[in-house]
């Protein structure tokens, strides 16, 4: 006697898996960002943004680490300070060669009643550490 059946009407696993589509989705560089900032907000969970738009986690995390290595750009959000123009308060004429060192310059940053001043030439990571020290006093 046969040990088996070819009824359809008896299940045979409880669990049903429906794949739709041709195959991996591709997310655009936009909307890969957008999702990588939403997991970066104060609060938020890398698997329940991932969820709230349909993708695994693993992905979320893959997307911050590329835009920490400067591989996607992330969209600004509210909090973020924008471009304002430089104010200088005392303008050299054209033909006028800046004189003194390089250590006797003084960049002054003012922002909201912060202000900070860098002596010497600083570099980019110098201003850039300048002004997210200015957006912590801010948002405090």
């Amino acid at each position: 006697m046969d040990d088996h059946s070819d009824d359809i009407r008896r299940p045979l696993s409880p669990r049903i898996e429906v794949y739709a589509g041709a195959g991996r989705k591709r997310w655009p560089d936009d909307l890969k960002a957008q999702i990588a900032a939403e997991s970066l907000e104060p609060g938020a969970i890398v698997t329940d943004v991932a969820r709230r738009h349909g993708c695994r986690p693993q992905q979320v995390h893959d997307w911050r680490r590329r835009a920490r290595l400067g591989q996607l750009v992330l969209p600004a959000s509210a909090d973020t300070l924008s471009f304002v123009p430089v104010v200088s308060e005392s303008a050299l004429p054209a033909a006028a060669e800046p004189t003194g060192s390089a250590e006797a310059t003084v960049v002054t940053v003012e922002l909201q009643g912060a202000r900070v001043e860098v002596r010497g030439t600083p570099g980019l990571a110098v201003l850039s550490d300048v002004f997210l020290a200015l957006q912590r006093t801010r948002s405090c």
